[in-house]
């Protein structure tokens, strides 16, 4: 019988090997990612919970008290993102929530609401350092009809330290993470094309020019890394789907518009890392001298 021999095709190097390996490695980038954003979200939400109070002189009206506010409002320093930049709350309110609290009404023994009318503010997280703080409050204290400014300083010193701690370690880890990446994908590729080699010097002996041989290799990988991002996202989203059906505080630290940005890169990524390691190591073949090859 006759052998039936298959037409070995250019480019042909195992695809789903290297779509996988591609996939897995952006898969990891962007969980890593997911985890940086996630954290960035949750330092958001901590400093915007983080607001000064502001007490009032007693027997204030209505009319100063507003103009306390208004003043507040035009503050450079107060939180534009914040939903409630500035809310008031009266001392009878403070009383209710402080009995509901404790259970203990201090009016029956005192004979009286000692507290006093408040507003609380939040103040923009780029103002969050120390020396800032204590400026501000010292600012605000010096508007007439203000009693005093209290915030909990040992507070805003641990989320500044935990971030800057936090951020040095994950960038760290993600430069780490991105090196390791980068040399497992070129690894695949330039695997994949070993198998390659002699086709390679077949077309290079024939008179075919670089670009010509390279070209094909090329676009194929810029699809296979398309192809990877894909992947990526899209085992991404299930991911992420599921672990905000299994933690409900997720939702609150999830952002669509992130998640956008996160599933564009990783299909830009893949197209780059693949083009640019297969461009690496097809070179490497075409320089190869003959005895080299095997």
């Amino acid at each position: 019988m006759e052998k039936v021999t298959r037409k070995k095709k250019l480019g042909g190097y195992p695809a789903a090997g290297v779509v996988l390996s591609v996939s897995l490695a952006l898969f990891v980038v962007g969980l890593f990612t997911i985890v940086i954003l996630y954290s960035r979200q949750l330092e958001r939400q901590v400093r915007e919970n983080i607001r000064m109070q502001v007490y009032l002189k007693s027997n204030l009206t209505s009319s100063q008290r507003l103009q306390i506010e208004n003043r507040l409002l035009t503050l450079p320093y107060i939180s534009r993102q914040a939903g409630e930049k500035v809310s008031y709350v009266s001392k009878d309110e403070a009383a209710r929530k402080f009995i509901a609290e404790t259970g203990e009404d201090f009016r029956n023994f005192i004979g009286e609401n000692p507290l006093r009318d408040a507003y609380l503010i939040t103040i923009d997280p780029t103002y969050h350092s120390a020396a800032q703080m204590e400026s501000i409050k010292a600012e605000i204290q010096k508007i007439n009809g203000v009693f005093s400014v209290f915030y909990v300083e040992g507070v805003i010193e641990a989320v500044n330290e935990n971030v800057t701690k936090i951020g040095l370690f994950l960038a760290g880890l993600a430069v780490i993470l991105l090196i390791a990446v980068a040399l497992l994908v070129n690894n695949t590729l330039r695997i994949a094309l070993f198998s390659q080699r002699f086709l390679i010097r077949s077309m290079q002996l024939v008179g075919a020019t670089r670009w010509f041989i390279q070209r094909p290799f090329l676009f194929r990988a810029a699809g296979y890394g398309l192809l990877a991002g894909v992947i990526a996202s899209v085992l991404l989203w299930v991911l992420s789907d599921w672990a905000q059906r299994e933690i409900i505080d997720l939702k609150d630290l999830h952002q669509d518009r992130d998640f956008l940005i996160l599933s564009g890169f990783l299909l830009f990524a893949g197209i780059v890392l693949s083009v640019i390691s297969t461009f690496v190591s097809i070179r490497r073949y075409l320089r190869m001298s003959l005895d080299e090859l095997y």
